[in-house]
């Protein structure tokens, strides 16, 4: 566009010569403009504020924005592997400490997850096998085996893992080899299981003995008309009710058997608490016990009916 003033022809879209230039550039609005510009420039180099603007504004728009992209993936994957590792480090510290506590092979069964493992030191493992009954810890490792094992002085950590129900075991020496790998299946580790005390119980009130409780002498008689390899079958550990002060008065046999042994349920009473103690005889002993117990109960039935 252009118009005319005094008979001169003013053209806006460019300059005709060079003074037309020099007063466009030299003009206060171009240099108030450019000075702008500069001092701008200059503050961002000096105060950094522009990225302090836009990192402002992203702040406060962060979480409006959605966590996608190359940076919020690994950032998202960084978190959760570090979340993991602190969770396997935490369970691993867990399992560990619960291991040094164990008190037996269930227990130490008990702490360990599955397909993860845990260490005791030979001198643990050799305390734990020397509480099992004779008959479960040869089914282990004969101890004669054990004792040249032990004197051989190359036994050096044990480590426990988890395989379904049951355990493995390996015996390492200084240098990680393995001198002796032992299996404990379901089916010995539940068999082996330290007794269980239920305190202020009866067996009346335990549902696995329903309608299969006899009194003490009954079975204790019936016991007796066993042979002796079955008598030791049916109650592999009494010991554990010659701890416990009181008088047995009534004994229960649970209807589902478990890997092949029978829960045994023992009803104590002493002048202080009512007890029962659990405990697993093994299912063949037991069924022989058991068929003569009934012959016994259905006798005295028919005397006193006659």
């Amino acid at each position: 566009m252009h118009y005319t003033k005094n008979h001169k022809r003013y053209h806006w879209t460019e300059p005709e010569n060079i003074g037309e230039w020099a007063r466009r550039v030299i003009a206060v609005r171009p240099l108030v403009l450019f000075l702008c510009i500069f001092a701008l420039f200059m503050s961002e180099m000096r105060f950094d504020w522009v990225e302090r603007v836009v990192g402002s504004f992203l702040v406060s728009t962060n979480r409006q924005r959605p966590e996608s992209g190359t940076i919020w993936e690994t950032g998202r994957q960084t978190r959760t592997a570090r979340k993991t590792l602190e969770q396997i480090v935490s369970d691993r510290r867990t399992s560990q400490e619960e291991t040094r506590q164990a008190q037996s092979f269930n227990d130490i069964a008990a702490t360990i997850q599955p397909d993860q493992w845990v260490m005791i030191p030979p001198e643990r493992f050799r305390r734990l096998y020397l509480q099992l009954a004779p008959v479960a810890a040869e089914k282990i490792i004969p101890s004669l085996d054990l004792l040249m094992l032990i004197n051989e002085n190359n036994w050096e950590r044990t480590y426990f893992e988890k395989e379904g129900d049951g355990l493995t075991i390996y015996l390492l020496d200084t240098e990680n080899r393995v001198l002796r790998q032992l299996a404990i299946p379901p089916q010995l580790l539940h068999a082996m299981g330290e007794s269980q005390v239920e305190f202020d119980e009866s067996l009346d009130s335990l549902p696995q003995f329903s309608n299969r409780i006899y009194p003490a002498a009954t079975f204790f008689n019936a016991l007796n008309s066993l042979k002796s390899d079955l008598r030791r079958e049916a109650i592999p550990q009494p010991d554990r009710l010659l701890r416990s002060s009181g008088k047995i008065v009534r004994v229960g046999i649970s209807r589902r058997p478990t890997f092949g042994y029978v829960e045994l349920g023992f009803e104590i009473e002493d002048a202080e608490r009512h007890a029962v103690v659990l405990m697993n005889g093994n299912e063949r002993a037991v069924r022989q016990l058991q068929s003569r117990l009934e012959k016994r109960t259905m006798g005295q039935h028919n005397n006193e009916a006659r």
